[in-house]
């Protein structure tokens, strides 16, 4: 149905809706940490919604410019980690503390495609059908919100997906890591401090660019049909 929306519509939706899923995803590792006493992303000024606090040059702009450039099906990327003290936050909440500030950016995405896809059952059911009144081209109005909604969607699962794989850095492992220490196991924390972190990053070039995509794919197509189903 977005076959008639023009690419330069299309675009603006597309990177906006990245932007909310990847900040929004460390900010809220840091406004948790916070909530624990940590205050290293307060002062560094990364609790701030302005994405040039954000921006990563690889993961924010040159991934996802890479992907748009070679056609892929969808934009991914990250943005820059949230500073975070996880001594401070275990000496005041302990390990399920620091599993909290682990888990916070993907729940945050997994709660951000929720509300997407009610946001997309109400818009195309035509329960706010009369905010549409208002506008001199309401049905390009109406079809750029509602594709909005699908990218913001589909970005918010794909990178709630990706971050659950047990890889370092990527948050899956630090959740199993300090989930295994609360209950006083650390056979997940010695595993994953003997993986270099540059390890994650060829797992996303060929988790990115080989068949192997299907790990990621098939969850999130599940998700998302999942989210329409309702």
């Amino acid at each position: 149905m977005f076959e008639s929306l023009p690419f330069t519509l299309k675009l603006p939706c597309m990177i906006l809706a990245l932007l909310i899923a990847i900040i929004g995803h460390e900010i809220m590792h840091g406004l948790v940490a916070y909530r624990y006493g940590d205050d290293t992303a307060k002062v560094a000024g990364r609790l701030s919604i302005n994405p040039l606090s954000h921006i990563d040059l690889v993961g924010s702009i040159i991934i996802p410019l890479a992907l748009f450039i070679f056609n892929a099906p969808f934009l991914f990327g990250w943005a820059k980690p949230v500073p975070v003290r996880m001594d401070r936050v275990i000496n005041n909440g302990g390990y399920l503390a620091a599993f909290n500030v682990s888990v916070a950016g993907v729940s945050y995405n997994f709660l951000m495609a929720i509300l997407a896809s009610f946001l997309i059952y109400a818009f195309g059911g035509g329960i706010f059908s009369n905010f549409f009144e208002y506008f001199e081209n309401p049905q390009i109005i109406f079809q750029v919100i509602l594709f909005f909604c699908l990218q913001l969607m589909i970005y918010n699962v794909i990178l709630g997906v990706f971050n659950c794989f047990p890889v370092p850095p990527l948050d899956g492992s630090n959740a199993l890591s300090y989930l295994g220490l609360h209950f006083e196991s650390d056979f997940f924390a010695q595993i994953f401090s003997k993986i270099n972190p540059i390890f994650g990053t060829i797992f996303i070039l060929i988790l990115l660019s080989t068949p192997l995509s299907f790990l990621l794919i098939a969850p999130v197509n599940f998700i998302t049909q999942w989210l329409l189903s309702f």
